[in-house]
């Protein structure tokens, strides 16, 4: 055997550790996807309960589904695909969506015959579009109406793409995939449920991340690891049939995908899906809906703690608090949401290879408790592993460290994706010593159960690293965001010769009080930072850059940012407080 081949099988290995390894055992009691909607949507003690509740405000439009309504839609959607256009068990799907209930159909369609979806944001710009599109060798594309014009131009330029479907509620467009479903049902000619021929090892889903170099990686993620996830979610917050989880993010992201569609499924619950985000209606929904439980972002906290809307009128009493994760949280955030809302933040951690969260804060704590996990440190606590995962912290060599000291977090067990997408040198860096590296820094703190709590301190390649010395730009962030006319801050590095890299901030103002200036802002950090942490250059502008589900793009803003702070690149920064021999 070549060496070339030891390194791949060498690799393969590495991968399969960290997906077999961690967490304890546990078998699902279903043999494929299909077979776990099947027991859903025929379980006779669910046929009359609604299972997605969809609204789009913008057309003031409100859809309810039952789980036998449900299931037949899927079961006529997947017959659309495999008799109209040949779609087959492996082959693979993209959707240039957004949150709609035709979305979530396309998805249980696909999985229920065995079909990998490629989700894409309809925001990406058409060559990231087209590159996701080539890479995946995706076979059909199904698209919102709105952009057919634009994946039509794309598809002069793949051979491998055959179709383009057309989702929407324009009939005007010609033939919509929604049609094409409602002559099969009609008919009632639609597939027999023994024909999807499947195993919960197939793949589900391609998630292409976004890099903080490079082209996009594509995370493979089976049916496996979605119910996986989704059973460690549901068994750490004790989800049921009574639950009500409400989507508000995207759900062409991990967050939106496996937190609030997959997991209220799993726990026989209902979905209440948004087609966006506003703060106009987030208080007054989960009122009119009676939700549990609703997963945001950081971001999402923070526009609503803008909004300050009045909720001592809405009956809330059903809802037991929000999922947060995808984005860093600031101490600042948790504390503000706490006091002004009172509701419960479950803070947590996960990445796309590890299909969605891998830790919560642990829901035995108390009230003190909890909020001394979020505030007691230099960072909010990611909490513990959930069934089905191990973390640890290890150092460069791939030794775990001790309790404090930092680290790389690494995880290893059944929601570890099965590697990247035709990167094998993305798979090569990223699993190793037979665990997934997250790329994210962080240390453990044990509790007197001898539960190691975790905690993030920021991307390994987002550190500063200012005269050797590593530091994290997000308590930087955190110390900014608590002056009173700051609406957004974050930390970023720059070039400078004297330490390698300083130190700037880029910050929003918050509106309605009187615009803070560089000095006043120098000022504040001297009193809460030492010389080394505090920015050296204020950059002040408008927009808070976050993507599309609340995370900061850190890296993005250096580039931005780079040609402007050029002038301090030979600067040499000093503490006045400080004497110079």
């Amino acid at each position: 055997m070549s060496p070339r081949i030891n390194h791949l099988n060498d690799t393969h290995d590495m991968i399969q550790r960290a997906h077999l390894m961690g967490g304890s055992p546990f078998i699902l009691p279903w043999i494929s996807f299909a077979d776990f909607f099947y027991s859903r949507v025929r379980d006779p003690h669910l046929a009359t309960r609604t299972v997605l509740t969809y609204y789009d405000d913008k057309r003031r439009a409100c859809r309810r589904y039952r789980y036998t309504e449900f299931g037949l839609l899927v079961q006529c959607a997947a017959t659309v695909m495999h008799c109209r256009f040949g779609l087959r068990r492996g082959d693979r799907i993209a959707t240039v969506l957004f949150n709609h209930d035709q979305t979530v159909l396309v998805y249980f369609a696909a999985w229920v015959l065995g079909v990998v979806v490629v989700p894409i944001n309809v925001d990406e710009p058409p060559d990231k579009k087209q590159y996701i599109l080539e890479h995946s060798e995706a076979l059909v594309v199904f698209c919102w109406q709105d952009f057919l014009d634009e994946i039509k131009s794309i598809q002069s330029h793949l051979h491998g793409l055959r179709d383009v479907v057309v989702v929407g509620e324009d009939r005007r467009c010609g033939r919509l995939f929604i049609d094409e479903v409602a002559a099969v049902e009609s008919s009632q000619r639609f597939l027999d449920d023994d024909i999807p021929d499947g195993d919960l090892n197939d793949d589900a889903l391609i998630v292409y991340t976004s890099g903080t170099t490079g082209p996009p990686k594509g995370v493979i993620l089976s049916a496996l690891n979605l119910l996986i996830d989704a059973d460690g979610i549901a068994n750490w917050h004790n989800f049921s049939v009574a639950d009500r989880l409400m989507c508000v993010l995207p759900i062409h992201h991990v967050n939106g995908i496996v937190v609030t569609l997959v997991t209220p499924f799993y726990c026989k619950g209902e979905v209440v899906l948004n087609r966006s985000f506003t703060t106009e209606m987030f208080w007054r929904r989960i009122q009119q809906e009676q939700v549990t439980c609703v997963s945001v972002v950081p971001t999402l906290l923070e526009f609503l703690l803008e909004e300050n809307e009045d909720i001592t009128s809405y009956r809330l009493k059903r809802c037991r608090g929000m999922i947060c994760g995808a984005g860093p949280l600031l101490k600042e955030t948790a504390v503000r949401f706490d006091d002004r809302f009172g509701f419960l933040i479950r803070h947590g951690y996960g990445l796309s290879e590890t299909t969605c969260y891998s830790c919560f804060l642990p829901s035995d704590l108390g009230p003190d408790h909890h909020r001394r996990w979020l505030t007691a440190y230099e960072f909010p606590s990611i909490g513990i592993p959930i069934r089905h995962n191990e973390m640890t912290i290890m150092d460069d060599q791939g030794v775990e460290v001790s309790e404090k000291a930092h680290g790389e977090i690494c995880i290893r067990g059944r929601t570890v994706c099965s590697g990247y997408f035709k990167r094998p040198e993305a798979n090569e860096t990223a699993f190793r010593d037979g665990w997934f590296r997250s790329g994210d820094e962080g240390f453990f703190i044990r509790d007197d159960q001898d539960r190691p709590f975790f905690f993030i301190s920021g991307r390994l390649k987002e550190l500063i690293i200012r005269g050797g010395v590593n530091i994290s730009p997000l308590e930087i962030d955190d110390v900014l965001k608590t002056h009173p006319s700051v609406k957004f801050a974050m930390a970023v590095p720059f070039e400078n010769r004297f330490y390698g890299e300083e130190i700037a901030a880029y910050i929003v103002p918050r509106g309605g009080t009187e615009p803070p200036t560089e000095s006043d802002l120098m000022n504040f950090c001297e009193r809460h930072l030492p010389f080394a942490k505090r920015p050296k250059a204020i950059v002040f502008g408008h927009d808070v850059p976050y993507t599309a589900t609340g995370k900061p793009k850190r890296l993005e803003l250096k580039a931005k940012l780079a040609h402007a702070l050029i002038r301090y690149r030979d600067t040499q920064f000093r503490d006045i407080h400080k004497s110079y021999r």
